[in-house]
């Protein structure tokens, strides 16, 4: 068999559908985020405007989160040195997890290298604890729970998103003494939507069901202490697992999961992808929990960018701009082709120096292709500013349709 004939076929069809992804070379420079450095790829470098980070508050860059790491990387070196069962259990690690804990008022948190594997590992396994397990997904939830479910040789029912009436359809038609577990997330990131946690807790109660959600998208973001949306609402006891991650509003990296002492235990000992992973360095641990005890603490930064989300939001509809807007911190600017969404892309990028990624397919649905905007408290009113104004002129340029205005 011709192997290279074959990986040239299966990228070719990348290019024809207009779905081949290629990564931006970018450096951030420490305290001029969302500017950074593009290097093209003839090698010259540009100024450019990060608008798709997912460091939504800037905490990449705090003082608090550098100052945390700087001092643990002096005092213990880069990495930790093994799995946690072996040599990889630091004062670092464990104090990350008491933050995380007391987060989400749960007895305990469980670390990972990020919040994919936790959610992976996690759902993988409960089956194993919970023979004849039954999960209820919601069919727009992540990749990373999607494949801990795929995985798991269990039982799964998909739920059309967000749909009670589907959801309790389909529970009620099960065997009412299996085990059953509800999955979902709380904000989804590609529509910036949230779920109906109460209602859900709710069915699970009815049904006696765990429930397992994720809040990347929410933890740092929302509730009081940045304990994201069921801490909002304030539902997180209601709650058994909370995922979580550390890499985006926290500003750092890693992923976790909040539970039980029990439950958080029983994934600890069953989990190969907890087992058999080398933790994360005491650095990144240090700086994690930094940012989350700062959050803890810090609702300027929250309200700050949920207002320059409002603000891009209020701006680009006001052009007629068709974006879809649920409340969250989230913009997606709705294209409806790949190939535009990428010329798009690569015109603010090259004309303009603006950095946001082109979302398609897979992703989201085809005909729904965006461009996601994620703007932080750091982006002043010159970048929103320059952002309006290119994309006025590049829509008018790709001669794209605009909604009505009213008046």
């Amino acid at each position: 068999m011709n192997f290279d004939a074959k990986l040239d076929v299966a990228l070719a069809r990348l290019h024809d559908e207009g779905r081949y992804r290629t990564f931006i070379d970018i450096e951030r420079k420490k305290g001029q985020y969302p500017h950074a450095i593009w290097t093209t790829p003839e090698g010259e470098e540009k100024d450019i405007t990060v608008w798709c980070g997912n460091d939504y508050l800037g905490m990449g860059q705090h003082p608090v989160v550098l100052d945390a790491m700087h001092a643990a990387l002096d005092a213990t070196g880069a990495g930790s040195g093994g799995t946690r069962n072996i040599s990889g259990t630091t004062v670092y690690h464990k104090r990350l997890e008491a933050e995380l804990s007391d987060l989400h008022g749960k007895e305990e948190a469980l670390l990972f290298t990020s919040a994919y594997i936790a959610n992976d590992a996690t759902l993988s396994t409960l089956p194993r604890l919970f023979p004849g397990l039954i999960i209820y997904s919601d069919a727009l939830n992540h990749a990373s729970m999607i494949e801990g479910i795929r995985r798991n040789g269990g039982e799964k029912r998909i739920f059309k998103h967000n749909d009670l009436d589907d959801l309790r359809r389909i529970m009620a038609a099960d065997d009412p003494d299996a085990p059953k577990l509800i999955a979902f997330e709380s904000v989804y990131s590609m529509d910036g939507d949230f779920a109906p946690i109460k209602a859900i807790c709710d069915l699970a109660d009815e049904f006696g069901a765990l429930t397992y959600i994720d809040e990347v998208h929410a933890v740092g973001m929302y509730g009081p202490r940045g304990g994201g949306i069921a801490e909002r609402d304030g539902l997180a006891h209601r709650v058994d697992i909370i995922n979580g991650t550390l890499a985006k509003a926290f500003g750092v990296m890693g992923g976790y999961i909040a539970a039980s002492a029990k439950m958080c235990d029983a994934v600890r000992s069953y989990a190969p992808g907890f087992i058999f992973t080398t933790s994360i360095p005491p650095a990144v641990a240090a700086g994690a929990a930094a940012s989350v005890a700062h959050l803890k603490t810090n609702q300027n930064l929250r309200d700050e960018q949920q207002t320059q989300a409002k603000i891009l939001k209020t701006r680009l509809r006001g052009l007629g701009l068709p974006i879809i807007d649920h409340g969250s911190h989230i913009v997606p600017l709705i294209v409806g082709d790949p190939v535009h969404t990428q010329k798009l892309s690569n015109m603010l990028l090259q004309e303009h120096g603006m950095y946001v990624q082109p979302i398609n397919f897979p992703t989201v649905p085809r005909g729904t292709e965006r461009l996601r905007f994620t703007p932080s408290p750091v982006h002043g009113p010159k970048e929103m500013d320059a952002l309006v104004k290119a994309l006025d002129s590049l829509w008018s340029h790709c001669a794209l349709n605009r909604a009505e205005l009213a008046g």
